[in-house]
């Protein structure tokens, strides 16, 4: 008798510890997902008028996405809110192209999910369902990532569900966005010279975070930016028609600046490819190289008197802002409560190192971000092809597979993401959520699928 009570027991604690197995992964299966968009993947939209200012294929009379400046923070806003996140694209004669919509529908499909939303989540808000994240990507990514903390807490609430937990995929500027909120919940940055310390306070909402073409490190090109500005930012239409956003409109958002390559790690060299060693962070640098927009003719027609005396305050508390976000999210810690998975691409030609040199006719500093032939001080020709293997590395065309990776950062300071492997499908950036194989890669590691 002792013996089989002895045997039942053992029967008992196997299916005991097997539903304990199964069921967490049935509740994994189910668990919510939000999607957070990249720099300029959500829509914005007039709050008074309700008209759509981004993205279309030309300027709104009323509005563009020029924020304006000055000294106090809270002032550098405008009557633009984000509207939905941008799903596809439709531009006059040209095919409609899918930005994120083709992924939402992978996790329908294929894993049977449902969308939900923030303010009226239904009683299955809570399974299976996917939130999207539209936000005002102009915005400090603090801002953003403090705000994305609030409406999961909110909805939390609504859904009487207060240990529910969320995965997240975040794509490009999305992935900084979600790093940072699980890393310091609903915490502003230090105030002075105090050292960020990651009290991973947000990391309780969340259980997976996929950062998806993510620039953990940032990116060269977001110095091209800010200098030359960008044809309609990470989606990279580059069209005649369509709206450009120009240098000034870069220079007012915060945003911009937090995509800079992150301290430590950008690679700059000269004529002679020797490496050149700046601070980005230091507005001295910007005007030794003929980058700060400030220090331009047109830059007086672009703005108001008072935008202009507010302007070289601006740009060094934006420049200071964007170096305390990097050494926020860089400050070694060990992730607590929450995954990361890293997914991208690394077949593209990526800008890695920038060139500069002295012009032979002017003497003024030139900067190349594309591997274009020039001629030395001295007279010396250097061919497109001799920059390639110095100004390129893979990637994702955007983003380097070493920034994405946090390569530099990790050989720096220690710090990791302590991820698994990496996934990684040969495409763009900005198609990455498009990208058929990643969806299928997503939906087997998120969604349970069917």
């Amino acid at each position: 008798m002792n013996s089989d009570a002895k045997y039942l027991g053992n029967v008992r604690a196997v299916v005991v510890l097997l539903l304990l197995v199964f069921g967490s992964l049935a509740t994994f299966a189910q668990e919510p997902v939000i999607l957070i968009p990249g720099l300029t993947g959500s829509e914005l939209v007039n709050e008074k008028t309700g008209e759509l200012v981004w993205l279309k294929a030309a300027r709104s009379k009323d509005d563009d996405i020029r924020l304006p400046i000055s000294t106090v923070p809270a002032k550098n806003r405008d009557a633009l809110v984000p509207g939905d996140i941008l799903r596809s694209v439709k531009l006059g004669i040209f095919p409609r192209i899918d930005v994120y919509s083709g992924l939402i529908d992978s996790f329908k499909n294929q894993s049977g999910y449902h969308e939900e939303y923030w303010d009226s989540p239904s009683e299955k808000g809570g399974e299976k369902a996917i939130y999207v994240f539209p936000y005002d990507w102009r915005l400090d990514n603090v801002v953003n990532a403090r705000n994305l903390i609030r409406k999961v807490e909110e909805l939390k609430k609504k859904l009487k569900k207060p240990d529910l937990k969320f995965n997240i995929i975040g794509h490009s500027m999305g992935g900084i966005i979600a790093r940072y909120a699980a890393m310091y919940g609903d915490a502003d940055l230090p105030v002075g010279t105090r050292k960020p310390v990651p009290t991973w306070a947000g990391a309780r909402h969340f259980n997976k975070i996929v950062l998806l073409g993510t620039p953990n490190e940032g990116s060269a090109l977001a110095l091209s930016s800010l200098i030359d500005g960008y044809a309609v930012g990470g989606i990279q239409f580059n069209l005649p028609f369509v709206q450009n956003i120009s240098e000034y409109d870069v220079f007012t958002v915060p945003s911009s600046y937090q995509l800079l390559p992150a301290p430590g790690t950008l690679q700059l060299v000269d004529e002679n490819f020797e490496p050149v060693d700046v601070d980005i962070y230091d507005p001295k640098t910007w005007s030794k190289y003929g980058w700060n927009p400030i220090d331009r003719k047109k830059f007086a027609g672009e703005f108001s008197l008072v935008e202009r005396r507010a302007a070289p305050a601006f740009f060094a508390a934006m420049l200071l802002r964007a170096k305390r976000l990097h050494e926020a999210l860089a400050a070694k810690s060990e992730p607590k409560g929450v995954q990361f998975e890293l997914v991208g691409s690394e077949c593209k030609e990526t800008l890695d190192t920038i060139v500069v040199y002295r012009d032979a006719k002017s003497n003024d500093y030139k900067t190349l971000f594309k591997a274009s032939g020039f001629t030395k001080n001295g007279g010396t020709k250097v061919t497109s092809d001799e920059l390639k293997p110095i100004m390129y590395a893979a990637g994702d065309g955007t983003v380097t597979q070493r920034s994405f990776e946090m390569r530099s950062q990790t050989k720096l300071s220690g710090t990791t993401l302590k991820s698994g492997p990496v996934k990684a499908a040969c495409e763009d950036h900005q198609k990455l959520g498009a990208n058929e194989e990643l969806q299928l890669y997503l939906n087997n590691l998120l969604g349970g699928k069917k």
